[in-house]
């Protein structure tokens, strides 16, 4: 069925109350939502200024700032912004890189404080509902323990213990796990939505599918027509826009997950869980070169043995700069590294090590027994955790020292095309004498490059960005495996899918958000309506 019934959270007598206030000549949106409906809100500039920004530096501004406390107060902000034409930009964690969260003028709506319920887990059907204002290493963490560690919850980006469950949705986030289980859609089984017109509706996975490409959303007497993008978009890991219904119907989950915001505001989320492993070996491996680590990768999966990881991630050029404790890590300063989890259900600790032993023996990847590092003692794992997390914030921490824009790509192609995209983003920067790290996701053939330049630079730096992103739509890739695409990557969206696809975005938006106040400038930028 693809017809979706809504049902409003503002009552009649709010909204003749609503509309009539804002018609006064002495009308104040702060006053009025904070008198009237008991919302957080200011328009305090030193206040407001510490939203502007999300992880990506990117520099913004606005008005107000909104924190309410439950649907029934983001209702009211949104039908109000929504009757006065005012932005709204919604806040999580500003974990993103792309600007998602970095507000063009008007309202910024964050969810920080919309924490009720706290969040339940169903041992028998292997569930966890939670409200998208948690902090997601949080909900983890109360899954692990309300389940007696029976069950876990797999994604687990890099900014976890920063980053809110929402804004995960937002994103369609992905963690170490390599394939499909390592990213957010994968385990999203119902979620609750509000459109701008304050209008409510529960959706679970499987309940509404598209016919003929489209969806008919019911709100009281008024029925929308949404019709889905169905632009082609690569099946591999997937961030770059909203999902489509190109080559098969489309769940209408799915359209919301990984839409960054753009058609409707998450309240909160029903997740699946995985049955938790018993144990984890963890592996820190060091390698003579990269060309050996994306050796160790094909061999893994000729073996069946990569999609059973939690985790490839890969540590490359320039990584051991960044990063604190190289020196237990790497023996020498020309070696690459590889992080690798392998769940343990039913073997002991010791059966899977010789099997690893053996396996790493038989993959002629030039690994010795010395060059691998056993994370499984308390302070082991806090050196590699320590290294891990410092490398990427080291580089973010130079960016900001030479006053640029964080520069990292995201992009990934399919495995048959990767060395060639590997080896061309290497000879580009190089040729231009350009400071950069490699890492990533090694699983996925997903790896950044992160860019380290200044001001002076960065008109190259632009060119050989764009360089590129052409490049992977060129090999069948797309521009963004997992950071999405925000405001920063309006145009990568342009140049991976063409102007076809801005307008069937653009068309479904405004289906969703007629006056386009919600995210406005995410994923597409629309200029008139």
């Amino acid at each position: 069925m693809n017809i979706i019934k809504f049902q409003t959270k503002i009552t009649n007598h709010e909204k003749i109350l609503i509309d009539d206030c804002i018609k006064t000549s002495s009308f104040s949106l702060c006053g009025f939502l904070s008198d009237k409906f008991l919302i957080d809100i200011t328009d305090d500039s030193d206040i407001v200024s510490s939203f502007e920004r999300d992880w990506s530096n990117m520099p913004g501004n606005a008005d107000f700032l909104a924190r309410p406390i439950n649907e029934k107060q983001c209702a009211i902000i949104l039908y109000i912004c929504n009757l006065l034409n005012i932005n709204v930009t919604i806040s999580a964690g500003r974990t993103n890189l792309t600007g998602s969260a970095t507000p063009k003028g008007g309202l910024v709506l964050s969810i920080i404080n919309i924490k009720k319920p706290n969040t339940q887990v169903d041992i028998e059907n292997k569930t966890a509902k939670t409200s998208v204002g948690t902090i997601l290493e949080d909900m983890r963490n109360d899954i692990l323990q309300l389940s007696n560690k029976k069950l876990y919850y797999p994604v687990d980006p890099t900014s976890r213990k920063d980053a809110l469950v929402g804004g995960t949705i937002s994103c369609n986030a992905s963690g170490f796990i390599p394939g499909d289980k390592g990213a957010t859609r994968h385990w999203v089984n119902r979620l609750k939505i509000l459109l701008t017109n304050g209008y409510i509706t529960n959706i679970t996975r499987g309940d509404y599918i598209t016919n003929d490409a489209k969806f008919i959303l019911i709100c009281d007497d008024k029925k929308i027509i949404v019709e889905a993008p169905s632009y082609h978009r690569p099946k591999i890991k997937n961030a770059s826009g909203p999902f489509t219904a190109a080559e098969e119907e489309l769940d209408f989950i799915d359209l919301i997950i990984g839409s960054e915001g753009v058609f409707a505001l998450i309240i909160d989320v029903e997740f699946n869980l995985a049955d938790s492993p018993k144990d984890f070996l963890d592996l820190f491996i060091t390698l003579p070169s990269e060309n050996d680590a994306i050796k160790l990768r094909g061999y893994l999966k000729q073996q069946n043995i990569l999609y059973q990881l939690n985790a490839l991630e890969y540590f490359g050029y320039n990584c051991q700069n960044y990063m604190e404790h190289k020196e237990k890590l790497f023996k020498t300063e020309s070696s690459v590294g590889i992080y690798l989890q392998y769940p343990i259900f039913n073997n002991s600790i010791d059966e899977v090590i010789e099997k690893w032993v053996q396996l790493l023996d038989d993959s002629d990847c030039g690994i010795k027994d010395d060059n691998v590092f056993l994370l499984n003692t308390a302070d082991n794992w806090r050196i590699f955790f320590e290294a891990r997390h410092s490398m990427p914030v080291k580089a973010l921490e130079k960016t900001k020292e030479l006053d640029a824009i964080s520069i990292i790509t995201d992009t990934i192609v399919p495995y048959k095309n990767f060395n060639d995209f590997i080896q061309f983003s290497h000879r580009i920067l190089r040729e231009n004498n350009i400071e950069y790290l490699l890492f990533g996701h090694l699983g996925d053939c997903h790896l950044h490059f992160h860019v380290i330049y200044n001001k002076e630079e960065a008109l190259i730096i632009n060119d050989l960005y764009r360089q590129i992103i052409r490049k992977s739509a060129e090999l069948d890739g797309v521009y963004s495996a997992e950071h999405g695409t925000g405001k920063r990557k309006t145009i990568d969206f342009y140049e991976c899918y063409g102007q076809e696809a801005i307008n069937q975005v653009q068309k479904c938006k405004l289906a969703f958000d007629p006056k386009n106040i919600l995210n406005t400038g995410n994923i597409i930028t629309i200029k008139d309506i």
